[in-house]
């Protein structure tokens, strides 16, 4: 089946704006024919996405699905689009992902240095999108932390940090040098599974105001130093891996080239912390 990429956006328009009316405002249509696309739509798919009442509109859980499938397609066509916009201008781009509290200005400069005329771009990846934004092409490389999917990806290991916990400064932890796993037992950990948040400032907020505690790479927490909010080093927690990391396939010669350029100058940098630690 052939999915009709209009219909899907005015199906987005109506999941991000939880009424066709609104959503026809937004997209300078009818509220008629707006409603007719996401039938037809619903229809080809052969599955319910929206549950419609005489005020709103709530999402069934296929509809929730497609939305967040959605954002993954338009990007990947947005990008695409792009891509041979700028190969018929000439223009010759690098888009570099990082996660939160990675740094990934040594690299850039150093590529720069040889690649002068290449334009970079930097994207920062969302905690919980992982290694999304390489698989829908919205970066063509990019510095992240495992876990993450890498059945598609190149993978080429920079190094590895601890993960801290991160407390209220008023916990009664707050005033130790190191805790262990069974120091926390009983505490509500806020993570994926307990509650989803879309950003590292939302988590540590959640922890400022007593909602629980978080286990967070060593990085993360000094990049969003507050006084508030005091950071742990838990003993038994095994360290998680940074790495380069590029889909399978893409053989530009800017993409070797960076991959190899960051290699190694944030391998050196995570060898100088090592030694300073």
């Amino acid at each position: 089946m052939d999915l009709d990429l209009r219909k899907l956006r005015y199906f987005v328009a109506v999941a991000e704006h939880g009424h066709f009316g609104r959503a026809a405002e937004a997209l300078y249509i009818a509220q008629p024919v707006l409603s007719r696309q996401v039938r037809a739509l619903e229809k080809e798919l052969g599955a319910t996405l929206l549950v419609r009442t005489t005020r709103s509109v709530e999402l069934t859980p296929a509809g929730e699905q497609l939305r967040d499938d959605a954002r993954g397609v338009f990007a990947t066509v947005d990008n695409a689009v792009r891509r041979v916009l700028e190969s018929d201008r000439g223009v010759e781009r690098l888009v570099v992902g990082f996660a939160p509290g990675l740094h990934v200005g040594e690299a850039v400069r150093a590529f720069s240095a040889m690649y002068p005329d290449v334009e970079v771009d930097l994207v920062p990846v969302r905690w919980w999108e992982k290694a999304a934004p390489l698989h829908d092409g919205r970066v063509d490389v990019a510095y992240l932390r495992r876990p993450f999917d890498d059945d598609v990806l190149r993978v080429v290991p920079v190094g590895s940090e601890e993960k801290v916990a991160c407390l209220p400064a008023t916990h009664p932890l707050a005033r130790r040098r190191w805790i262990t796993m069974a120091d926390l037992e009983g505490e509500t950990i806020l993570d994926a599974h307990s509650r989803r948040t879309s950003s590292v400032e939302e988590k540590f907020e959640l922890i400022a105001a007593g909602h629980g505690i978080a286990l967070v790479p060593a990085s993360v927490a000094a990049s969003y130093s507050r006084p508030d909010l005091v950071h742990l080093v838990v003993t038994d927690l095994a360290p998680v891996d940074t790495c380069i990391t590029v889909v399978k396939g893409r053989r530009e010669r800017r993409i070797r080239d960076f991959v190899t350029v960051a290699t190694q100058t944030l391998g050196a940098g995570q060898a100088r912390l090592s030694a300073v630690d």
